[in-house]
């Protein structure tokens, strides 16, 4: 019964902490609920999606996964704030145990890694007054290669060993499972849980092989949708495209999970982690913290820390986001909350800022005069007309709440900062840009003033005015600039900062920045060029880095293997893995790109991809879906007059595992 305490003392602090972010948003608080979706398995686990820590993703089976280390992570949930913001979780993965059973046929912890036992370490991470799990797989041996024991055959024997120990949580995987039917062997599992008597989330992961979202409603708490995530941008975004369809499945008690949280291990930037978190909080999903906390920056735990986020994952209404749009990879996904506002994220998946719109109504409000616009970044809120828009990084999540509500005069209107034109410049040469300082509110922004500022030695210039007296609702400031990178500056992208400053009608003064790039760019040689030999503006993969005239290889640069498809090899092109997108520029000079493509095989039997080439925002060339089985195919585009050419590898519908894929012999003509 304790363990039932703490999870409706935790519904409880998270209800109060809904409240009080409403309160400082200027929203409502709700005096009557919505009716909650009614959960799968009757037992009150899981209402909200879990919060907590797995080491997997930071440590795998590295010496530094151990009881010190699972202490230790215990003791910063609470010294950081983390659990009062709702983690309680504390999760082994794989490599707890030997790779053998005792002779009763008993799980057996490592007496290395864990030393006081597995019991001594639940016990301890339940002093905090949070909750432990375990790892194990439908299997006869778990992922890991030494192989440990998997359940396959004893799962209510470990069941039991299990809740003796004073386990919460079990995440249950999916390798060496001898061909057993999928349902057969999450359902046995679920029963054996539930012959214990003791409460235990029962996390299945079975990678969405077997589409869990569609029977596993009634055997675990949450299923995984997809393979394995990996700290990349590319990673990150393949999964994020698998699991947002799959909202109508989730509910309290019943969750889509995407993986675990990337957030802190230093293959992304911060504007990129923010993204992951901000969509996996939108999408509903688990939040399961995969950092290793003892060394993570302040970043790190202000962007796993931020309330007002987490309060959009964990409303208890249980809705998962909905894709409102997402043409040329500008993304709107909505996500109904309890109190009847709309949680919604613009989110950019290109390597440019976009600018990224909707409206009230398009995301399910009721109409109204306007609305309360609650920023979960900036921690500020607005009035809007019913736009909802911003220009949006490169990378990156603007995160709003947004409601109908009466109270929205007392806050400042909107304003969204935007930058037209080009944004590629030869050094030397100067670049003409465009700003704009749009109100969106329904009162007029007063004494509007503008900036724009780039890296130091840099020429900016206005060449028309910066400021106005006034910007009624939808009226736009638009201010011409030039800016010139100095002589001999080294191609790659650079950071401009576009700012604004105006005072609402009783006379608050905003101040709104939007972090942007410009990219210094070298116009391609005239003739035939490998795109293996020449620079890329953007290169984003699904796993390790885009390699040059070689293969993908594993994730680390530079282990890649000669370009192979289908037995014939080849000395050039660029070696990914979907989900991939390579960006070159091309300035109007050139007319066509060229390749062999396919999978490589260096992966076997395994790997369907799909091949597309861009130019600008039009797709120029495609491929069906190819397989490991299939020789190379030739591909060819006109990309006559394109700034850019987009090089992009998809999975081919099933998932990214073992997706090498080659572009070999690609060549650009200018």
């Amino acid at each position: 019964m304790r363990h039932l305490h703490t999870r409706t003392t935790r519904t409880r602090v998270v209800g109060a902490l809904a409240a009080a972010l409403l309160c400082a948003a200027g929203l409502a608080a709700p005096t009557a609920t919505a009716s909650p979706v009614a959960p799968a398995l009757d037992d009150g686990l899981a209402l909200t999606p879990p919060m907590g820590f797995n080491n997997w993703n930071s440590t795998h089976c590295r010496a530094e996964f151990n009881e010190s280390m699972v202490k230790g992570v215990a003791d910063i949930f609470v010294e950081k704030g983390l659990k009062d913001a709702g983690y309680e979780y504390v999760n082994l993965d794989d490599c707890w145990a030997l790779p053998s059973r005792d002779a009763n046929g008993k799980l057996v912890p490592d007496p290395v890694r864990f030393p006081s036992g597995i019991k001594a370490v639940a016990d301890y991470v339940h002093s905090k007054g949070l909750k432990f799990g375990i790892y194990t797989s439908a299997g006869t041996k778990t992922c890991n290669s030494a192989g440990f024991p998997g359940a396959l055959g004893h799962e209510y024997s470990d069941a039991q060993q299990f809740a003796d120990w004073g386990v919460d949580y079990l995440k249950y995987d999916n390798c060496n499972n001898q061909g057993v039917d999928a349902k057969l062997r999450y359902t046995t599992m679920r029963d054996a849980l539930r012959a214990t008597g003791r409460p235990i989330v029962y996390s299945i992961c079975e990678w969405g092989q077997n589409k869990p979202w569609e029977w596993a409603a009634d055997v675990g708490h949450l299923w995984r949708t997809t393979g394995d995530i990996s700290d990349t941008w590319g990673s990150m975004l393949a999964i994020l495209k698998k699991n947002l369809p799959l909202a109508p499945y989730a509910g309290p008690g019943r969750w889509n999970d995407p993986d675990m949280l990337e957030v802190g291990n230093g293959g992304m930037t911060g504007t990129e982690y923010r993204s992951h978190f901000s969509m996996w909080a939108i999408m509903a999903a688990p939040l399961l913290i995969g950092s290793d906390l003892r060394s993570a920056s302040q970043e790190t735990f202000e962007i796993l820390g931020n309330r007002e986020v987490i309060a959009v994952d964990q409303d208890p209404l249980g809705k998962q986001g909905t894709v409102i749009s997402s043409e040329g990879g500008r993304w709107v996904v909505a996500k109904e909350m309890r109190d009847g506002s709309r949680a919604v994220a613009l989110f950019n998946e290109s390597g440019t800022a976009q600018r990224i719109s909707t409206s009230a109504t398009a995301v399910g409000l009721p109409a109204a005069d306007a609305y309360t616009l609650r920023d979960l970044w900036q921690h500020r809120s607005y009035n809007t007309a019913g736009t909802i828009s911003a220009t949006v990084p490169a990378h990156g999540t603007v995160l709003v709440r947004v409601a109908a509500d009466p109270a929205w005069a007392k806050n400042p209107p909107a304003v969204e900062l935007g930058l037209e034109g080009s944004p590629f410049a030869e050094a030397g040469k100067p670049a003409a840009l465009t700003s704009t300082v749009t109100d969106l509110g329904r009162t007029t922004a007063q004494r509007v003033s503008v900036s724009l500022s780039g890296p130091e030695g840099w020429a900016v210039k206005a060449t028309s005015p910066t400021t106005s007296p006034a910007l009624p609702t939808g009226r736009s400031l638009r201010t011409g600039w030039t800016i010139t990178a100095p002589q001999g500056t080294p191609t790659g992208s650079y950071g401009l900062t576009l700012k604004a400053s105006y005072r609402s009608p009783a006379g608050v003064r905003v101040e709104s920045a939007v972090p942007l790039t410009l990219s210094v760019v070298v116009p391609p040689p005239s003739g035939t060029s490998g795109l293996g030999d020449l620079p890329w503006l953007s290169a984003t993969n699904g796993w390790g880095p885009v390699e040059r005239n070689t293969s993908n290889g594993e994730s680390a640069a530079g282990d890649g293997r000669p370009i192979t498809i289908g037995g014939v090899v080849y000395g050039k092109g660029l070696g990914v893995h979907a989900e991939s997108a390579v960006e070159y520029y091309t300035g109007g000079a050139c007319e066509t790109v060229r390749a062999d493509v396919g999978v490589d095989d260096e992966k076997g039997a395994d790997g369907t991809v799909a091949f597309e080439i861009w130019a600008d925002g039009t797709k120029s060339a495609s491929t069906g879906t190819l397989t490991n089985a299939m020789p190379a195919q030739p591909i060819t585009a006109d990309v006559t007059g394109a700034q850019i050419v987009r090089l992009v590898v998809s999975d081919g519908g099933d998932g990214i595992d073992s997706d090498h894929a080659d572009w070999a012999d690609v060549r650009v003509s200018c």
